[in-house]
Formats: C-alpha cells, sequence, structure tokens
C-alpha cells in the first residue's frame, strides 16, 4: 500500500489525476443510469441500451486510464504501442458490455453481482492491456501481489456498485456510480504501484508507437464521447421519468375509474394503502376508513383465527401470485362470494414494496355456479349410475354424448366411444363384422326414422345379449338405452325350465307331463300307454339311510330312466318316490320292450358313496283308448294297476283292469264313512281279560276298539284300522280310545291295569308325551295302571326319537309293552337299547306250537329270554288247557286270549259290570251304559 501511496503522490500529476476520477464519475454516473434504462425495457431496446453502456463504461475507463497514463511520470521517455492501445479500447467496449447484460439478463442479486464482477474484470483486462502498450527505454517490473489485489478489488467493488445501483432511488444511482468510480481508481492505481522501472537506454522503442500528445487528443474525444452518452443518458433518463410519471397518472385515473373491482394496495405488513371506487362499491368502505387498516378486516372471523389473512400474503410473497375464491365481509357485517388475487410488487433494486390486490363480488355467479353444478353433478351421477347405457345423437346421427355404463356393457377396456361418431361407427364397434355391422345399423336407423319409440334385442359374442331401446326427440336427434339382458333370460329361461322340470332330477315335472299328454291325445291316432311308477321301499331308504343318500338314488334312477327312452317316448317326476311316463305304440311288442326298458332301468342296485342300495318299482300300465279317453283317468288308471302291482308279492309290473275301479270306490266309500263314525261315535270299546299264568289272577285288560256301523253292521278292526292309519283317522281315533279307556279303568279295582295299543303315527307326535299325562290328569288314573303297547315296526323309522318318547312315557310312571314280539323287525337290539317293561309273544306262535317243534323252541326261547332280562312275557292267543299247560311248565307270566276271555263290552264283565264310570263325558259314555244294560238283562 505504501508504494502504492508514494507512486500515486510522487509520480503523477495531481491535475491530470483528479481530471481521470472525474471523467470516471460521469462515465459510471451514465453507466448506472442506461442500466436503469435497459432494466425497464425489452426486446431490441434492452439490446441497444446494453450497447450504449458497454460503449460508456468501456469508453469511460479507457480514458480514465489513459488520462492517469498521461499523469504518470516514470522519469523516462514513453511511447504507446498502437496496435495494444486500440485492442484494450476494443475489450473495455466488449467486456462491460458483456457484464452488462449478465447483470440484466440473470435474475436477482446474484445476477446482479456476477454481472459487476464481469465487469470489474473487463476494467483489469483493459489496464493491463493498455500497460502492455506502454513502450519506455527500460525495464518494467511487476509486484505480483499488488497485480492481485488490484484484480480483486476492481472486481469486488464492481459487484457492490451493481448490487447498489439495484435501489430505484437517487441514493442507489449515485451510491453505484461512486462504488464504480472508486472500482476503476483502485484497480488501475494499485496496478501502477506495482510497477517498478529499471532505464537501459540500449532497450529499443518499437516505430509504432503513438506519442503522448497524440495519445491526450485521443483521450480528449473519448472523453467528449463520454460526455456525450452522460447527456444523451440524462435526456433520456428524464424524459423516461416524465413518460412514467405521465403512465402513472393515467394509470390511477384508469383504476378509479373503475367501478366494478375493488382495486388497492397493500404495504408488506398488509395494511391498505390505498382505495378505489370499485373497492368502496364492494366493500362499503370509504378511502379515509380503510387505509391504515389491515386487509384481514374483509376476512370472516373463522378465517382471521386460522391465519388465512397471513397465508395469503405469505403465498404472493414467494410465489408472486396468490388467487383464491371465498367468502369476504362488507363494512356492514353481511358477507358476499369474492374472487381475489393479490400480486407482490417489487421495486427496481427487487425488494417487496406492497401487493396489488384486486377482488371482485361473483356471489351471484356462484349462486347460478353452484346451481349448475349441482345439476350437472346430479345427472352425471345420474347417468353414472344408471343400469342402462345411454347415448345421445343428434338429428344427423352423430354422438353427442354417452355415460360410462356403456362402455361397460360392451366391454370397451379402452373407451373408443367418443362425441362425433356416427351411430354406424358405433355399430362398427360392437360387430366386429363389417356385414353384420351393416346390416344392424341399417335395421336400427330404418326403425329410428319412423319417429317412434321402440326396442330390440340383439345377441352378440359369448351369447351375451342386449337390448336395444330408441326414443326420438323431435327434432330429428334420438336417445338410444342399451341394457345387457343376458343374465335376464338366462333367469327366466332357468325359471321355465324349473317350471316345468323337477328341481332335483332334472325331468320333466306334472305341468310338463300332462301337457306333452294332452298334445299326444290331441293327435287323435294310435293307441298310447300312460305308466304309472313307485319306487319299492323308498321311505325306508330315506329313513335308515337319510334323505341325502334318498336324493343322490332318485338322480341315479332318473339317469337311467332318461337314458333308456327313445324318441317319442316322456318320463316325468311327480314327487317323491312317483314317476309317470307313456308312449305312443303300435303293437304290443312295442308296448312290451317299452316296459321292460322301464323296468330294467329302475332295478338292480344303486351305489351311493359305500352304500349299495337294491332298487325297483312297481309300474302300472293303462292304455288309451282302451282304458279311458282322458288324460286324468288314464293317469288314474296307470296309479290303480301300479297299487296292484305294488300289493301282488312277485309282480312287478300291472295293466289296468276295470275291477280295480271298484275296490278304489269301495277304499273311498270306507274312508268317508270311517270320518264320519268318529263325527258321529259309533265307535265302542271292549275289553279283553289278561291273566297270571300260574295263579289264574287277573292281571289286568287290554281295550280294544269296534266300529257298529248304522250302515255296515260291525267292521272288522283289520279292514278299518290299516284305513285309519292311511287316511289319518288314527290320530283322533287313538286320542279318544286312550281317553275313554282311561276314563273307564279309572273306576276299576286298582290292582287292574289297563292295556292301550298305540299306532306309530299317534308316537311319532312331537306333543304325544303332554298330550298323554293332560289325558291321565283329566281322567284320574294313576299312570302307573297304564300300559301302552307299540309294535317294534313303531319305532324302526325313526328309532332315536322313538325311543326318546318311550322313555319319557316311562318317566310319568306309565309301563310301556313290546308287543308281537317275534315277527317283523323284532330284535334283540331293540331290547337292549329299550328296558320294556313287558314283552307280548305274537298269536301266531301259540297257533302252532302244539304241532311245530320250531314255534314250541321259539316260545321257549322268548321265554327264556325275558327271564334272562328280568322282563314279564305275556302270551297272545292262548285256546286251549294245552297251550296255557305249556306255558305254565316253560315259566311264562301272563297269557291272554279267547280260553281265558273273550273281548266285551265292560258293562258284560263279572266283577267290573257293577262299576260306573262317572268321569266319562255323556257322549262318550252313551254306548257303553247302553252295552252295560244289555249285559245285565241277558
Amino acid at each position: 500500500m505504501y508504494r502504492v501511496l508514494t507512486c500515486l503522490a510522487d509520480a503523477h500529476n495531481v491535475w491530470l489525476v483528479g481530471m481521470a476520477a472525474l471523467v470516471c464519475l460521469v462515465s459510471s454516473y451514465a453507466v448506472i443510469d442506461i442500466g436503469r434504462l435497459a432494466h425497464g425495457s425489452q426486446g431490441r431496446s434492452r439490446l441497444g441500451w446494453i450497447a450504449a453502456a458497454g460503449g460508456t463504461a468501456g469508453f469511460g475507463v479507457w480514458a480514465t486510464h489513459f488520462i492517469a497514463m498521461l499523469a504518470y511520470d516514470p522519469g523516462v521517455v514513453i511511447g504507446y504501442d498502437i496496435g495494444l492501445t486500440a485492442a484494450s479500447l476494443a475489450v473495455a467496449v466488449l467486456i462491460t458490455a458483456a457484464g452488462m447484460s449478465v447483470a440484466l439478463s440473470v435474475p436477482g442479486p446474484a445476477g446482479t453481482a456476477t454481472g459487476g464482477v464481469v465487469v470489474g474484470l473487463g476494467i483489469a483486462t483493459m489496464h493491463y492491456l493498455g500497460m502492455a502498450s506502454v513502450q519506455i527505454p527500460g525495464r518494467m517490473d511487476w509486484a505480483g501481489d499488488l497485480v492481485a489485489v488490484s484484480v480483486l478489488a476492481g472486481a469486488g467493488l464492481s459487484a457492490a456498485a451493481f448490487l447498489a445501483a439495484r435501489r430505484r432511488d437517487r441514493l442507489g444511482k449515485w451510491q453505484g456510480a461512486l462504488l464504480l468510480t472508486l472500482a476503476v481508481c483502485s484497480l488501475h492505481f494499485t496496478g501502477m504501484g506495482a510497477i517498478t522501472v529499471t532505464p537501459d537506454p540500449a532497450r529499443p522503442i518499437s516505430a509504432a508507437t503513438l506519442a503522448p500528445q497524440s495519445l491526450a487528443l485521443a483521450v480528449g474525444l473519448c472523453a467528449m464521447l463520454v460526455l456525450a452518452f452522460a447527456l444523451f443518458t440524462a435526456v433520456m433518463s428524464r424524459r423516461s421519468r416524465a413518460a412514467q410519471a405521465e403512465q402513472e397518472r393515467m394509470f390511477r385515473i384508469l383504476v378509479e375509474g373503475v367501478t366494478d373491482y375493488a382495486l388497492y394496495m397493500l404495504a408488506p405488513n398488509g395494511t391498505v394503502t390505498n382505495w378505489n371506487e370499485g373497492a368502496r362499491r364492494a366493500k362499503g368502505y370509504a378511502a379515509a376508513e380503510i387505509v391504515g387498516r389491515h386487509f384481514s378486516c374483509f376476512y370472516p372471523p373463522e378465517d382471521r383465527k386460522a391465519g388465512l389473512p397471513e397465508a395469503a400474503l405469505a403465498t404472493a410473497r414467494a410465489e408472486g401470485r396468490f388467487e383464491q375464491e371465498g367468502w369476504r365481509l362488507r363494512k356492514d357485517g353481511t358477507r358476499f362470494w369474492a374472487h381475489v388475487v393479490i400480486d407482490a410488487i417489487h421495486g427496481e433494486a427487487g425488494e417487496l414494496v406492497g401487493f396489488a390486490k384486486i377482488c371482485r363480488d361473483i356471489t351471484e355467479r356462484k349462486s347460478w355456479e353452484d346451481e349448475l353444478k349441482e345439476s350437472t353433478r346430479r345427472l352425471d351421477l345420474a347417468l353414472s349410475n344408471m343400469s342402462q347405457g345411454l347415448c345421445l345423437f343428434d338429428a344427423g346421427g352423430r354422438l353427442i354424448l354417452r355415460n360410462r355404463r356403456l362402455a361397460t356393457i360392451f366391454a370397451w377396456v379402452d373407451s373408443p366411444c367418443v362425441a362425433g361418431q356416427s351411430f354406424r361407427d358405433i355399430c362398427r364397434l360392437v360387430c366386429p363384422d363389417e356385414a353384420t355391422a351393416q346390416e344392424m345399423a341399417d335395421r336400427h336407423l330404418a326403425i329410428i326414422r319412423r319417429g317412434e319409440p321402440e326396442t330390440l334385442t340383439e345377441q352378440f359374442g359369448e351369447g351375451r345379449i342386449i337390448s336395444l331401446s330408441h326414443w326420438p326427440i323431435g327434432d330429428g336427434s334420438w336417445v338410444t338405452t342399451c341394457e345387457d339382458v343376458t343374465e335376464r333370460r338366462r333367469s327366466e329361461a332357468r325359471i321355465a325350465h324349473m317350471a316345468r322340470h323337477d328341481a332335483l332330477t332334472g325331468l320333466p315335472n306334472r305341468l310338463s307331463f300332462n301337457a306333452a299328454l294332452d298334445a299326444a291325445l290331441a293327435e287323435g291316432s294310435g293307441r298310447i300307454a300312460v305308466v304309472g311308477i313307485d319306487l319299492d321301499k323308498f321311505k325306508e331308504v330315506n329313513d335308515l339311510r337319510g334323505h341325502a343318500v334318498g336324493d343322490k338314488m332318485l338322480q341315479a334312477l332318473a339317469d337311467r330312466l332318461g337314458a333308456c327312452l327313445a324318441p317319442g317316448e316322456m318320463a316325468a317326476r311327480f314327487g317323491g318316490d312317483e314317476f309317470a311316463a307313456f308312449k305312443r305304440f303300435q303293437t304290443q311288442d312295442e308296448l312290451a320292450d317299452f316296459a321292460q326298458r322301464l323296468e330294467t332301468a329302475l332295478s338292480g342296485t344303486i351305489i351311493v358313496g359305500e352304500d349299495v342300495i337294491p332298487a325297483g318299482a312297481s309300474i302300472g300300465i293303462a292304455i288309451y283308448p282302451d282304458d279311458a279317453t282322458s288324460r286324468d283317468q288314464l293317469v288314474n288308471n296307470a296309479d290303480l294297476a301300479m297299487y296292484r302291482a305294488k300289493a301282488t308279492i312277485g309282480q312287478t309290473t300291472a295293466y289296468y283292469e276295470a275291477r280295480m275301479d271298484e275296490q278304489v270306490r269301495q277304499r273311498r266309500a270306507l274312508t268317508k264313512d270311517l270320518w264320519t263314525a268318529i263325527a258321529q261315535d259309533q265307535f265302542r270299546l271292549h275289553y279283553q281279560v289278561q291273566k297270571a299264568v300260574a295263579t289264574g289272577e287277573v292281571t289286568g285288560y287290554e281295550a280294544l276298539l269296534r266300529w257298529q256301523s248304522p250302515e255296515r253292521g260291525n267292521v272288522p278292526p283289520a279292514d278299518f284300522i290299516p284305513l285309519a292309519e292311511s287316511c289319518g283317522a288314527i290320530l283322533p281315533l287313538g286320542d279318544w280310545v286312550l281317553r275313554a279307556a282311561c276314563r273307564e279303568a279309572a273306576g276299576w279295582p286298582s290292582a287292574c291295569k289297563i292295556a292301550v295299543n298305540l299306532s306309530p303315527l299317534q308316537l311319532s307326535q312331537p306333543d304325544f308325551v303332554a298330550r298323554l299325562a293332560a289325558i291321565l290328569t283329566e281322567t284320574g288314573l294313576s299312570p302307573q295302571r297304564l300300559e301302552l303297547e307299540i309294535t317294534e315296526s313303531t319305532i324302526i323309522a325313526d328309532r332315536e326319537r322313538a325311543l326318546a318318547t318311550l322313555r319319557d312315557i316311562k318317566a310319568l310312571g306309565v309301563t310301556v309293552a313290546i308287543d308281537d314280539f317275534g315277527t317283523g323287525y323284532s330284535s334283540l337290539e331293540t331290547l337292549r337299547s329299550f328296558p320294556f317293561d313287558k314283552i307280548k309273544l305274537d298269536r301266531s306262535f301259540m297257533t302252532e306250537v302244539e304241532t311245530s317243534p320250531q314255534a314250541k323252541a321259539i316260545v321257549r326261547a322268548i321265554l327264556a329270554l325275558g327271564r334272562s332280562l328280568d322282563v314279564p312275557v305275556l302270551a297272545e292267543g292262548v285256546e286251549t288247557a294245552d297251550q296255557l299247560d305249556l306255558l305254565a311248565r316253560e315259566g311264562c307270566d301272563e297269557a291272554q286270549g279267547y280260553l281265558l276271555g273273550r273281548p266285551q263290552p265292560v258293562g258284560a264283565i263279572a266283577g267290573l259290570k257293577r262299576m260306573v264310570a262317572p268321569a266319562l263325558a255323556p257322549e262318550e259314555r252313551g254306548g257303553l251304559v247302553a252295552d252295560r244294560l244289555e249285559a245285565e238283562e241277558a
């Protein structure tokens, strides 16, 4: 630094140094001013101003340098190389212009500082290139540290000058000019201080040398150019400011004249700084009332609490703009929906000077838009959620709109159906085959042109069925709706099939069979065989193996049945184990073959899982027109024949015979009379004595039902009991027997028991035990005196439930005897599962006991079984003394039969005839009283 000061004080002319500094200041000020003009212009105008700034800076710096060089006295004769001197001027102009371009083109302080650094480097380049042009008879030595300091000082101060000039006021301009002047001067004089001149007379000077006087002339010209540029810049700057002031005045007039928008400025902190007429009209505040207040007063309280005003300013500050729609408040507190724009305003130096805010009341538009949006939303929602695809076509057949459902119906992945396509184009999309698409389009367009709504159904690939409905609008346009009805049609087909076919087996049902048979009979030609079919022992399969196995057996037999049919033949399932078939035939051999095929299909074995089930069926055949001419009569006659086949052992197929009708009529008549007898109290109870074999003591009586019909006389129980069980009459009849027997027995000696037979149907009733308990309570009979007799067939259908019911009966105190033991389903398993109170030996063994060793052996075995199980045995059907003696020898406990006493009315039994039965109701007691009177008279 000392060398620099010494050089400046001792080696320089002060007056010329001052002139150099003045030229530098003038040029610097001009450069800063031109830079501001360039900053406010665009395009070619900006390029012109950048060139002017580069020229001003280059000439000014060059003039400053060489004026300072004229002030420098190195102690020797000095000259200047013409080429390097000219090059230094060109470099100064070009590099400073480049620096100005960078400062103006790159936004922000970083760009400005970078441009200043470039200008500083340009000044350094010009300086040292100019120093290289110096020609002296001697040698110049350089101090490298001062050279580096000079370059850094020039670049740094130039950057500071450009940053200071970012301020848009006058102070910023002068600060920039002074700093730029300092940059030039510090670089020059520091660089000059780095030189040490050593005279050397022997060193030659180039011939192309510019004398100091010539250089002074050139410097003077440059100085004049600099002053011209400065004067021009001052004039242009003044005009620019005047134009800007005029523009601002016109803009203020324009803003004040706008009444539809609220236009006002905000300070950086958000306070209102000015106010136009539109703002007054929109928000109700006069300028004097609002200027100086924070703009958050326009926000509703909830928005202020949420910090929305501050957030809006922060967004505008960070992004330069904030735009939003929302609720705002007027002076009177009312709300309006506003569209708000806030723009950040920056000064020439890039600093934030405030915000421009535009606000417009769009409440009415928002209401209309909301209504429109809601209507559109509802329309879109309705269209999108329609089960049908929808298209709207204009009068020219061009698609206007469609809903999303259309693409789903036609499985369009990329939705190729777009507005503007013709109806024919869309037909091609749904029908890849061109000919098919053309034919479909022609057919539909012909219907559309009629102008009346109509629906067509089209079938597409993969069995898809689409219903297309066209609805004309009136102006030539129309709406087409599309609906995929594939599943509906399939469901309808399934329902139609189910309505005419059996759900389990798939065979035609009764309705379908009757329709087909009616059609065959209507033809009136040839003979027709109608076949009734009933599976053998199917109920036992269901009961013993379960309904699932039974269903699979039915399916297998139905498959066989369907497979055996020839064309013109039909088989159907009526329900349960009941089937039917018919065939038109000409010869008896054809009918025999048909019957044989049916019998073969329904016989043999069926394998279901691990179950091997024997199959069989009873078949009845009635022939048209021999046996009947109507469908109902033919089916009925075939059923009659089937029942005869079922009832005949060893017979599978039976043909209808006329006498079968007589049997059916008799059975129906007897059934009718049976129900009448129950209603008219035509039944009576007889009692057969039961005695101890060893002592002859009376142990009890068995109640036996008798039917005295006014028209038929005495009807045997073997005729009406099975009929009562088949038609359901056994339930009311059984209850009557149980109640009447208990009432009669309630008046007998307490040692006598009363035995009542129980039907399987009675035992299967869920409430039987409760009804039994109610009868005992009603009649007053001790439960220990009642004995219920059942056969093993009673419990075989549902063994578990039946045995559970018998245990409930025993819990009441009633005893239970197993009747007809040794026949039917009698098994030791039954005796093991349930401890019966008595075993009744079937009468069939007593009939043969005197003549058949086998019968005698069975009797002995059953008696031994009873003793081993400690269960008393009662033998039925004892009719001779030898039979009674045999039973006594074998240890039988009780006996019953004609030898010991025939069934009689209660009044005819010695010891019981004088007992009365006050518990009997009058309607139940009348017949019994008459029996007693008749016996007494006898």
